[in-house]
């Protein structure tokens, strides 16, 4: 296997579209784009038909990234929404385009002339309509936006015009809870959420740029005016937070992030907003910060009116092992033996875990039991003697890796992986950094990640993306390396992260052989279809093909369905299907929801690493993703969104 292609499939290692017809959900139904189920009713495109599909349209948004990527993340990971009767985009600058649906011709642009920082990406906008305004009244229909350099913002969603009465002509500049080190470090990637009037915020704190990072707090505004209402900070900072005596100090002064990064989610009829919380500052070591550390690695419930916890459970305690919440909860109705059900949340998680909750009361719907994990640390660092796992359900990555997992192309590099990782600290999931280098498995990256699942109500299946390739994490006193802060990233061999205030410097790197190969066994992405109600899995596939990654065909015969680690979601439709793009292989595929089966399969322009959609227009039923690939990937980099429809 070439270097090329070792760099292709494990750069990213170290690192909801529910659309009818109409533009909007009734106000007697919950607004079905916050759920997460990435779920459609449409059917027009089915089992039986869906290799008849074809390219309808291709958009261009102009903004192709440049081919030096090395000191900027862009990402096209955008999923699109039917507003108002326009395909509305989002591109990696967050400029925000209407299409029409069924054409791609654009309608109007709305340009936050946002900087372009080192994060460039956009995971999508949040609509809103305003009941109290008069119909047809400018801004009763309106579009809200995060921006990399923190700023809400609120436009008309026909027309792409400002709402001058929100904020400041359109704006609120939020600000960092301290000066920020670089442009970008706080950031506001992920689409805002809206309960009942309140439009709620989110951020990306930079990782590992310091122990005392700012606060990952959640901003929350009046919808209509822009005016603060409350925000909330995963890091207590009262002592008399119940929360607050999860740590050491009494508080998590002097610490930071704990963010929401990811989607939030939103049950109105509940007035709760449920944040996915990561984890708090340094990733990799937290002597100082001794104790569970709540309310962070956790969800979160959050009155939308008040900004008060309802309920909270945390996912990770003391995270050491950058375990973040990544994805957006699924709020579905959960199947009771009895034939009833139960409001609940299900989140998927990087540890390959999945939970689930009654929604309105934090309730667990699958027991959950606290489990003995290794104690192997540095010194001065305080580990958590256990660790929370539900029990009965599967889980969707390995959970271990040790030198009798070690795989190869060959007897030769299956028998240098297993002296590889003989000479690393190793063991089941949890075990921590160390001096001499951890392996991860689950890696840094997971298992699953911020694409997460689709749930289909009709057969109660979720269907998960995760990727598989474990990484190598090594903790370096600061006083035996040196780092080039310029070139502290190098793509293709170990990255090196110096958190100011940290005693280690963070060293990670996937787990390959000298000879160039991962050392795990494929596949190393994979698609599980999981009965939540029977708690089994009906399927699981591998995701990708590494034949395009490779400069020449083997000379014999293999199966290079492999996997390929990547990112975004997938789409589930009352079709049957299950939508995907995800790979490195610029492909976009559908599988057949209840067998597995690969039922179609198209090239794209570019990476996939996005949640494809579908919608009606015109009584003609589309298929839609953005296709433009991510930098940290290594995968091909473009700027198409493509629309997919029946053959007549």
């Amino acid at each position: 296997m070439s270097v090329d292609l070792v760099v292709k499939l494990l750069r990213c290692t170290t690192l909801l579209a529910l659309m009818g017809g109409a533009p909007s959900a009734s106000a007697a139904d919950p607004d079905v784009h916050q759920l997460g189920i990435k779920y459609s009713p449409l059917s027009q495109i089915n089992a039986g038909n869906v290799a008849k599909l074809e390219r309808a349209w291709e958009f261009h948004t102009g903004e192709v990234p440049p081919k030096d990527t090395q000191n900027a993340l862009i990402a096209f990971e955008d999923q699109p929404s039917l507003i108002e009767g326009n395909l509305v985009i989002c591109t990696t600058s967050r400029r925000v385009i209407a299409l029409d649906p069924q054409t791609g011709k654009q309608r109007w642009v709305f340009d936050p002339k946002d900087p372009k920082v080192g994060t460039q990406k956009c995971r999508g906008i949040t609509h809103w309509v305003d009941d109290l305004a008069a119909d047809g009244a400018h801004c009763k229909s309106r579009i809200f936006l995060g921006t990399a350099d923190y700023r809400l913002m609120s436009f008309d969603a026909r027309d792409g015009k400002r709402c001058e009465a929100f904020g400041d002509n359109g704006q609120v500049q939020m600000q960092a809870s301290k000066p920020q080190l670089f442009p970008g470090e706080v950031v506001a990637g992920s689409k805002p959420a809206v309960v009942n009037g309140v439009v709620v915020v989110g951020s990306a704190v930079a990782d590992n740029q310091r122990v005392d990072a700012p606060s990952g707090r959640v901003l929350a505004f009046d919808a209509r005016s822009g005016k603060p209402l409350w925000q909330f900070d995963p890091l207590p900072r009262d002592p008399a937070d119940p929360a607050a005596k999860t740590w050491a100090r009494g508080t998590a002064e002097g610490f930071g992030a704990g963010n929401v990064w990811a989607n939030m989610a939103v049950d109105q009829a509940l007035d709760l907003v449920y944040l996915p919380t990561t984890s708090p500052s340094g990733d990799f070591f937290g002597g100082d910060r001794a104790g569970d550390n709540r309310y962070s690695s956790s969800i979160v419930a959050l009155k939308g009116s008040t900004g008060q916890v309802a309920w909270h459970f945390q996912f990770v305690h003391h995270n050491v092992f950058d375990y973040d919440t990544p994805s957006e909860p699924l709020l579905i109705d959960w199947p009771k033996p009895d034939g009833t059900t139960v409001p609940a949340l299900v989140q998927n998680n990087k540890t390959g875990l999945i939970f689930a909750f009654n929604r309105a009361t934090g309730e667990p719907l699958i027991p959950i039991r606290e489990r003995p994990v290794p104690q192997q640390a540095v010194a001065g660092e305080h580990l958590s003697p256990t660790q929370p796992f539900p029990e009965g359900m599967p889980t969707l990555a390995p959970q271990s890796f040790s030198p009798d997992d070690a795989w190869g192309f060959t007897f030769i590099d299956k028998w240098l992986c297993s002296r590889k990782v003989e000479d690393l600290n190793y063991g089941p999931i949890f075990s921590a950094p160390s001096l001499k280098g951890t392996v991860f498995s689950p890696s840094v990256g997971g298992g699953p990640n911020w694409g997460g699942g689709a749930y289909d109500p009709a057969t109660g299946i979720m269907v998960v993306p995760s990727n598989r390739v474990p990484t190598i994490v090594k903790l370096i006193p600061v006083a035996d390396i040196k780092i080039d802060k310029a070139q502290k990233i190098e793509m293709g061999g170990p990255m090196n992260f110096a958190a100011a205030g940290s005693p280690f410097v963070y060293q990670i790197q996937p787990l390959l052989s000298p000879l160039g190969s991962p050392c795990s066994r494929p596949p190393w992405a994979a698609l599980t279809a999981v009965n939540l109600a029977t708690k089994k899995i009906v399927w699981e596939v591998p995701l990708g093909s590494i034949e395009k990654l490779l400069p020449v065909k083997p000379p014999w015969d293999m199966d290079l369905d492999l996997g390929t680690p990547g990112a975004g979601g997938p789409l589930v439709t009352a079709g049957g299907l299950v939508f995907i793009g995800y790979t490195l292989d610029d492909s976009m595929r559908a599988f057949d929801l209840k067998t597995g089966k690969l039922l179609w399969k198209t090239d794209l322009p570019a990476a996939g690493t996005a949640v494809p959609v579908t919608y009606e227009a015109a009584g003609t039923q589309y298929v839609v993703i953005a296709a433009g690939g991510h930098s940290m990937y290594g995968s091909t980099l473009g700027d198409s969104v493509v629309a997919y429809k029946l053959r007549h």
